[in-house]
């Protein structure tokens, strides 16, 4: 390549990049910083961009070592409703309350920008999380904790294709708010006979007081 086709190269760059800049600073400027607006196309074309670079390529190319045995999407299955379904949804959609609130929002992780990742991708996006984004970093380094990271991987190429049942199932594993755990408590107490049942506390600093 000549010194003068470098230098047309270097330019078309240089305009490239102040193009998609200026697109960016717009879009700023014109739509603000809240996370209730839903990111523009150049946004979520950097990101994704940005979160396949964010893989190593050897990651990339990993192969899931766990079978998918009855036993391991069992146990992925009560994790994912205990530890991410209330970002993500049981059923992987990401249609929850604090998923929406995101920027960019919970992915549907049933369609393909998701299901279309490598296992090594989806692997080091549970084990690593995604900068400037709500997906924290789950492993915390331990061969253990790898394993369980291969086993949601197994659970999330099972999302597409989820039960009612298997939902059902999860909705009993999801944690439960303050407003729920009040709530079974004074149903307990009422179908127990306790007196007080209504306006009764489980405070300890309470007892003896009046």
């Amino acid at each position: 390549m000549t010194a003068g086709a470098v230098i047309r190269a270097l330019v078309l760059l240089v305009v490239i990049l102040a193009l998609v800049g200026g697109v960016a600073i717009y879009s700023i400027l014109s739509r603000g910083l809240s996370t209730r607006v839903q990111p523009s196309a150049i946004e979520a074309t950097i990101s994704r961009a940005l979160r396949g670079l964010a893989t190593p390529q050897a990651m990339r190319d990993a192969k899931n070592p766990v079978e998918p045995t009855a036993a391991v999407v069992d146990e992925a299955l009560a994790h994912f409703a205990d530890h991410c379904a209330s970002c993500h949804a049981n059923d992987g959609s990401g249609n929850t309350d604090i998923g929406r609130s995101f920027y960019p929002p919970a992915p549907d992780m049933r369609v393909a920008p998701t299901q279309d990742l490598s296992d090594g991708e989806l692997f080091s996006i549970i084990e690593n999380g995604i900068r400037l984004t709500g997906m924290p970093a789950w492993g915390d380094g331990s061969p253990e904790g790898e394993l369980g990271s291969w086993g949601l991987v197994h659970f999330i190429r099972r999302l597409p294709s989820l039960t009612p049942e298997d939902i059902t199932r999860m909705e009993g594993m999801n944690p439960k708010s303050p407003d729920q755990f009040r709530e079974e408590e004074e149903i307990r107490r009422f179908l127990a006979g306790e007196d007080g049942a209504a306006g009764a506390t489980s405070d300890p600093s309470h007892k003896g007081h009046r």
